[in-house]
């Protein structure tokens, strides 16, 4: 009997052990990546992001507009936690970002597996871990403004009490690459940013409590993240448009126009004047 006991209890140490070493893998992983997105985003990109409050202890959770397919990659360098975050199925089978992806502790999206996407986020919240979402779940329109949010969003506040950071992000469109590509046999559009200014408003926490399966909540609380993003986005895009006016003809980085010819000659490109 003694036997059997202490057989459990040296798996029990062994797989603590294990847990504790995968976590620091991952938690490594991650912040080689962040700062690998740290240099990319001051070498490309006009950072210019503001918080109009201070950002609340523990895990949160970030609710962004999604104007480009890199907006992932730059919401891990707006906290200083590792972050979570809601990504589609398709980035998760591209070569290598996918691995990254998986490594680093992200929540991959499956097309009719809400219920399992929604028990992942809850689960890295009770870890106190801080989750990124895009309500949308794909691409914000180019014109501008949201597509209608998916009720995730909300129905993760509700469920989780903790307080969701509404995040308004603003690119200059004229700059944006439309690519095509094939991922796992299915065709897909990626819309990339790679140069330009990037501004970013991170909003007063919200925190709401009350039923994550009452549909007329869950639509009210929706619609009130909604709008908070879009107000934000909108302040984003206006300092990004009055910096905008301040540089140009002044500042121009050696390294951008190449960069945007170069954009043009990546197979499956689309000009913005064909969508």
């Amino acid at each position: 009997m003694n036997q059997l006991h202490n057989y459990w209890l040296t798996l029990a140490k062994l797989f603590t052990a294990w847990s504790a070493l995968t976590d620091r893998l991952e938690a490594g992983w991650y912040r080689l990546g962040r700062w690998l997105v740290d240099v990319f985003k001051h070498l490309l990109f006009r950072m210019d992001v503001h918080y109009l409050a201070d950002l609340p202890n523990g895990a949160r959770i970030l609710a962004a507009n999604h104007p480009s397919t890199i907006d992932p990659f730059l919401m891990t360098t707006l906290v200083p936690e590792q972050v979570s975050i809601l990504i589609t199925e398709i980035l998760f089978k591209v070569p290598i970002v996918g691995a990254s992806l998986r490594r680093t502790g992200h929540i991959r999206v499956d097309a009719g597996k809400g219920s399992t996407v929604m028990l992942s986020a809850l689960q890295k919240l009770a870890e106190e871990r801080t989750v990124g979402i895009f309500p949308e779940g794909v691409i914000s329109p180019i014109s501008g403004g949201m597509h209608r949010a998916h009720s995730g969003l909300a129905r993760l506040a509700l469920a989780s009490g903790k307080p969701v950071i509404p995040v308004g992000i603003a690119i200059e469109k004229d700059k944006i690459t439309r690519i095509r590509t094939r991922v796992d046999g299915i065709e897909e559009i990626g819309t990339w940013y790679f140069q330009g200014g990037y501004a970013v408003t991170l909003g007063e926490p919200l925190t709401f409590s009350g039923d994550a399966e009452d549909r007329q909540q869950v639509a009210r609380v929706s619609e009130q993240l909604v709008s908070a993003i879009e107000a934000l986005s909108a302040v984003s895009a206006a300092r990004l448009a009055a910096r905008r006016r301040r540089l140009l003809s002044v500042i121009i980085r050696p390294w951008s126009i190449p960069i945007g010819y170069l954009a043009r000659l990546i197979p499956g490109y689309i000009p913005l004047s064909d969508i």
